[in-house]
């Protein structure tokens, strides 16, 4: 079955027309990632039969006239960080405790079953979705569907190319310093990183305590906002959790920017050494179609950014050491190169380094806040490059070497306000390019309504990779 519908929203709609059941679209999703995962790595544990169990049941309940909303009946994947009932979680590393996973759910997990989703696995990452692929270690490494020999940008890597090929609707990711927007921008997808706080993160393993978020990826900020619905709210279970009301994100969706103001930002981002001259004029042709839109543009400079951005590594590259303190000595080998590599910098830190690194963050979410006080939100590129080669892919290569000056992501972890990833074009090589649109703190709504207006002027997050149409997995 090709002729299958590309979104949530369409899947949504087919279901309740009865055009097509939960089981069938179950069954293509398993008969694609047949085809496809040998060859991308998406899975590294697959629930087919639990999945069609889900599905009969979200079928069962549309005959019964029970509706749960949009997600009822959409095969959705989760990243293999986060706690599931019914597997297994590694977090792709040999070091985690097996019984970790024996917690059962997640909450974001319990909500979207809740929502009659359906799980229909667990999606590759980096070891503790940090660092680079590792293909010494016993698990997969993703590749990138547009170009199998292009890594999906990490670490939410086989949600990322699993949406993109089609094998599942959505999925879970988690974002630090950028593992949802990463793998969206690298793969043609969106994805979004909420505020700090709104999703609560309890069931998942820890990268950065103070940095993480767990957030939805999708192919269209529709989808996102359909799933971050069901995800978002409060949970006693999370020390960091915001009690704080979640809105219709949907209603908010209006189809116009008109009457909006966007904040632009060039100089630590098209002006930045190393950015692709397509990712400039995809981002100016961005900037200029929703100015045609009816939003008003004005370029503004964001305060002492370099600074807030190396606060943000120090402060990523301590939690993550802190986490594996314990481990890391007696169990050095078992850990993968990458995951040594950036956490043992966390070593070289001191008390002083990292209090200061604090204030630096409450001096960022001051001055950013001030700068934006005029505005809707801001626009700027998700990354200055499109994704790199697998081959020789280090944190020792050119690419590993410079991957910092040209992600534009850590910073909103750092200061934590939600931000989305949405697809802009492609590069002349045929690899995606990533818009990024910032929000204020708990303001998705306003982000979701942008990038849904962007989309509906643009058809780039409907294209579909090479290879997926030549495997059949599309007509």
């Amino acid at each position: 079955m090709t002729d299958l519908p590309m979104t949530i929203k369409d899947a949504a709609a087919a279901l309740r027309a009865g055009s097509i059941t939960s089981v069938q679209l179950t069954e293509a999703m398993i008969e694609r990632a047949n085809t496809l995962d040998p060859k991308l790595g998406v899975y590294i544990r697959r629930l087919d039969e639990a999945a069609l169990t889900d599905a009969a049941r979200a079928d069962a309940d549309f005959a019964a006239g029970i509706d749960l909303g949009p997600l009822q009946g959409i095969p959705l994947g989760v990243k293999d960080i986060i706690a599931t009932d019914d597997a297994p979680t590694t977090a792709q590393s040999l070091v985690l405790d097996p019984r970790w996973g024996d917690q059962g759910d997640a909450p974001v997990v319990k909500r979207l079953r809740a929502a009659g989703a359906v799980i229909t696995g667990k999606t590759s990452t980096m070891e503790f979705a940090n660092g680079l692929p590792d293909p010494d270690k016993p698990f997969p490494v993703p590749h990138n569907p547009w170009n199998v020999d292009y890594w999906t940008g990490g670490s939410g890597s086989g949600t990322g190319a699993g949406i993109a090929a089609g094998l599942f609707y959505g999925g879970l990711g988690t974002d630090t310093g950028g593992s949802i927007r990463g793998p969206a921008a690298f793969c043609g997808i969106s994805g979004i990183k909420p505020t700090f706080g709104l999703v609560p993160k309890n069931g998942c393993t820890f990268n950065g305590f103070s940095l993480d978020h767990i957030g939805p990826m999708a192919r269209s900020a529709w989808d996102c906002a359909a799933m971050l619905q069901v995800m978002a709210g409060y949970d006693p279970g999370d020390a960091c959790s915001a009690n704080v009301a979640v809105p219709d994100y949907l209603v908010e969706l209006a189809g116009s920017v008109g009457g909006l103001k966007l904040a632009v930002e060039r100089d630590n981002h098209t002006r930045v050494d190393g950015v692709l001259p397509e990712v400039v004029h995809l981002f100016e042709a961005a900037g200029g179609l929703l100015a045609s839109a009816g939003a008003g543009i004005t370029e503004v400079t964001l305060p002492n950014w370099t600074v807030i951005k190396s606060a943000h590594t120090l402060t990523s590259n301590v939690e993550k050491y802190v986490y594996h303190k314990v481990d890391m000595p007696s169990r050095w080998q078992d850990y993968g190169r990458n995951t040594r590599f950036s956490s043992a910098q966390g070593v070289l830190v001191d008390g002083a380094d990292y209090v200061q690194a604090q204030r630096v963050r409450s001096y960022g979410v001051k001055a950013v806040l001030a700068l934006l006080e005029p505005y809707d939100a801001l626009i700027v590129p998700a990354n200055g490059k499109t994704a790199p080669k697998l081959e020789g892919l280090s944190f020792e290569s050119q690419w590993g070497s410079n991957v910092r000056q040209t992600s534009f992501t850590g910073g909103w972890n750092f200061l934590g306000f939600p931000a989305i990833a949405i697809p802009m074009g492609f590069s002349d090589s045929g690899l995606p390019l990533s818009l990024q649109i910032i929000g204020k703190p708990f303001r998705e709504a306003v982000v979701f309504r942008i990038a849904d207006a962007f989309q509906r002027l643009t058809d780039w997050h409907l294209r579909v990779p090479p290879i997926a149409k030549l495997e059949g997995a599309y007509a």
